[in-house]
Formats: C-alpha cells, sequence, structure tokens
C-alpha cells in the first residue's frame, strides 16, 4: 500500500475542528495533527480548504444481492457509497434467498470479498423457525441480527410471540428491528383500497403505515429488550410519538436501547408525496412535517443516536406502478453525506454533530473495531470534502444502478472531493479506482 500524507486539511473529528496533517501508512492513521515531518517516499495531498472527516458508517443497506440484482448490486452500491462518502456499510437479509442460515450468512461475506469497494458487514435475519441458526451467529464477525416485526420488502414478517420472547431473552447480540405493527397496517390498508381499488394516492401512505402502527411496535420492542436486559437497536424512527420511548440521560457507551434516525425521514415530509409521489414511498412512512421536527430535536438531544439511509433502492418501473403495487423504498448512500452538509448551511446541525451521528455513534452503538474516528491506529477510512463546493444531482451523475434519485434536481452546496477505504483512494474527484476492495468488519463483544 502507498504512504499518503494529507496536509492542512480542517480535521473535524471527536467534537473539534483541527488544522494538521493526517500520515497514512500500510492502510492505518500512523500520525495525524499539527505538520508531519515524513522522511520516506509518499504520496501528498493538499487539502487547505477541505474538511476531512472519519467515512461514514451506514448501518441499514439493502444492497440487493444475491436474487434482486436487477435493482442493484454489492458493487454498483458500494461505488455510489464511497462516492458518497461512505467507506463502511451494514446490509439487510431480506434478498433471495433470505439470510436466515449461517452458510447463506458466509456466502453474503464471501461475495461481500470479492465485489464491494466499501468495508461491509451483512445482519443476520430472522425468520419464525430458525432461532437455532440465528444464536450460532459470531457477535465478533457479524455486526447484529435483523427482525422485521412489521413486513417490508422481502416477506421476512417475525410475528410469533414465543420466537420475539427466545430471541430478546437469549441473544447476546444487538437486534437491529423493523418496528410496525402488521394488524393495524392490514386494517388500515384494506380501508383505504376499499375507497380507492389499487389506485390509493400515495399522500395516504403515512396514514396506513400510521403513527399508531410505529409506536404499538417501537413500544413492543423496548419493552422485551428492558425485560430481558437485550442490546436493542430501533431503525428508522419516523414519528415524533417514538422519540419518548428513548433516553438522553445514559451515555451512549453504556446505552442498551438506541435508535437510529435516516436521511428521508429528516428532509421530507408528507407536504413533499404530491411532487414526488411513490418515489418517496418508504416503510415506515414519512410522515408529517411535526414528525420530522421532533425527530430532529431528539436527534439533536441524543435521544436518537445514529443518522443512516435505509438505503432501498427499486427500478424506474417498479416506481412507477400503482401504489398497491408500488414497491417501498429507494436510493440514498450517494447524497446522504450531501444532505446532512446541506442542513449544516442551514444551521440546523453542526459539522461536528454530523460527524458525531454519521461515523462516531455507529461505531460505537455496535461496537465497531478500530473505525469511526481519526485517531492513530485506527484504519484509514477518510473522507475529504470541500463544505463550498456545488455539486448538482442529475441523472447522469448518479452511480446507483436503478439510475434515478428522489433528490434528482437538488443542488447541494458541499460536494465529497476524495474517500479512502483502509489506506486507499478509492474516490478522488468523481473518479472511482474500481480495483478496490474493503474488508469484512469486526467487531468487540464488549466495550473496552
Amino acid at each position: 500500500m502507498k504512504t499518503i500524507i494529507i496536509r492542512n486539511a480542517s480535521i473535524v473529528n471527536e467534537g473539534i475542528i483541527i488544522t494538521g496533517d493526517v500520515l497514512i501508512k500500510n492502510g492505518r492513521i500512523e500520525r495525524m495533527g499539527g505538520k508531519i515531518d515524513v522522511k520516506e517516499r509518499s504520496d501528498e495531498l493538499n487539502a487547505e480548504g477541505l474538511h476531512l472527516l472519519p467515512g461514514v458508517i451506514d448501518d441499514q443497506v439493502h444492497f440487493r444481492e444475491p436474487g434482486l440484482t436487477h435493482k442493484a448490486d454489492l458493487f454498483t452500491e458500494s461505488c455510489a457509497a464511497v462516492a458518497g462518502g461512505i467507506t463502511s456499510f451494514m446490509e439487510m437479509p431480506n434478498t433471495i434467498p433470505n439470510t436466515v442460515t449461517q452458510q447463506l450468512l458466509e456466502e453474503k461475506y464471501r461475495m461481500g470479498a470479492v465485489r464491494s469497494v466499501a468495508n461491509y458487514s451483512f445482519y443476520m435475519g430472522v425468520s419464525n423457525d430458525n432461532l437455532d441458526e440465528v444464536l450460532r451467529t459470531d457477535e465478533e464477525k457479524v455486526c447484529g441480527i435483523k427482525i422485521f416485526m412489521g413486513s417490508s420488502t422481502g416477506n421476512m414478517l417475525v410475528d410469533k410471540p414465543a420466537t420475539l420472547q427466545s430471541v430478546f431473552s437469549l441473544s447476546p447480540m444487538l437486534i437491529a428491528t423493523h418496528c410496525e405493527d402488521e394488524n393495524t397496517i392490514r386494517r388500515n390498508l384494506e380501508e383505504y383500497t376499499s375507497k380507492f381499488g389499487d389506485d390509493v394516492p400515495v399522500k395516504y401512505h403515512p396514514l396506513i403505515r400510521s403513527e399508531e402502527a410505529c409506536y404499538l411496535s417501537s413500544s413492543f420492542a423496548v419493552s422485551l429488550a428492558k425485560k430481558h436486559g437485550t442490546r436493542l437497536h430501533i431503525l428508522h424512527i419516523s414519528t415524533g410519538k417514538e422519540t419518548e420511548l428513548f433516553d438522553n440521560t445514559i451515555p451512549l457507551l453504556k446505552k442498551k436501547i438506541t435508535s437510529e434516525a435516516c436521511i428521508h425521514h429528516l428532509w421530507f415530509c408528507d407536504e413533499d408525496y404530491d411532487r414526488l409521489g411513490n418515489f418517496i414511498k418508504w416503510n415506515p412512512a414519512i410522515k408529517a412535517a411535526a414528525d420530522r421536527e421532533m425527530i430532529w430535536n431528539a436527534l439533536l438531544s441524543n435521544c436518537i443516536d445514529v443518522i443512516a439511509t435505509d438505503h432501498a433502492p427499486h427500478t424506474l418501473e417498479e416506481k412507477q406502478q400503482l401504489y398497491t403495487k408500488a414497491p417501498s423504498g429507494g436510493p440514498l448512500v450517494q447524497h446522504a453525506l450531501p444532505a446532512m452538509l446541506e442542513m449544516v448551511h442551514q444551521n440546523k446541525i453542526t459539522i461536528e454533530r454530523v460527524v458525531e451521528k454519521m461515523c462516531h455513534a455507529p461505531a460505537l452503538c455496535f461496537r465497531l473495531k478500530e473505525r469511526g474516528f481519526i485517531r492513530e491506529g485506527y484504519f484509514a477510512d477518510l473522507v475529504l470534502i470541500d463544505m463550498n463546493r456545488k455539486s448538482k444531482v442529475t441523472r447522469d451523475s448518479l452511480l446507483y444502478k436503478c439510475r434515478w434519485s428522489p433528490f434528482e434536481g437538488t443542488e447541494f452546496s458541499s460536494s465529497v472531493i476524495h474517500t479512502f477505504v483502509n489506506g486507499q483512494h478509492v474516490y478522488n474527484r468523481r473518479i472511482i479506482d474500481d480495483s478496490v476492495r474493503g474488508m469484512r468488519l469486526t467487531f468487540h463483544k464488549k466495550h473496552d
């Protein structure tokens, strides 16, 4: 590996910004801060005027491989991720086949090693009848186990109370949950399809997948976790009411119950359905502006811990179908960091807090080894951004296999300029080195 010296960067790390150098050697951060003298031969990158961030860690993506590669795959979506400053991702089990055995899980890791330009981990999926397989999962080599407590893409609904009780009581691993109450959703859907048939106006999506459905399921998951002392991470909080379930008086390192906000729930609201339709149809649904504001407040007050994407692409043809036929989800990894930096420009959040929520907190929450911070000895997963270089989202600029984005036409005030994965310069001003391959993420059993 090349030795690289990054000069004169504004280094954003652990709540402060300092100007200085970072020396990358053998894939890791050898030294950082101030002016670094380098006697050996090295590549030098002048980062004056740029901000250096730890690589973003996205704890929730759907890269669709295996089985759904007409929508996306590990190579295309990891390329889009590094172009957006995401250097590590954790991918969900609702592929085809569903990742519900240890053999299928390891097959995905083998695919990641061959195809992903970013670092990777894959969740073990829970079904109603695979408890023995779930409990064999190695918590040092796998990010967590995933339970769909509400149905979404992939038909992995877990609705047997005995299964849920067993997983929450027996698993030592972090359990990540999709929380929506299935009976409530089915009742609501029946009401709206009786009025409209399959052509339900998408503006009713947040009333079908409602606040009640989300809160019933999230509160049930929290009660199970408290009863059994489980490490619980509730994904994609979409309602203001759910934010009441989380505590901001406990330091993140000591929290057993954590939660996540996603880009689309922080950016869009129900007023955008008339303009964007199924292109912002996600599960759980994007809801009212008041919910969005409460999610922001919970994020900034540390009731919500992590910002992620729930990147979940579908084809244009699929999204252009009638409401009941159009799948939920959309692509986000290429634009998640620029979207949050736009919020910095709008004084909604500081860049230090963006780094905290997108880099530091996922590393701490998942007990990730040697990533998520700019520290000597850590892997050199790094992103250089220009806060004042505008970038417009056009179809030609998209790296997603599905070739569309809910942000098309949006002009962001900031741009990702360079991305390093394990010290390898994988993204350089819109050029991707597709020979780079990421590494399998590893995890601590307990915090040191």
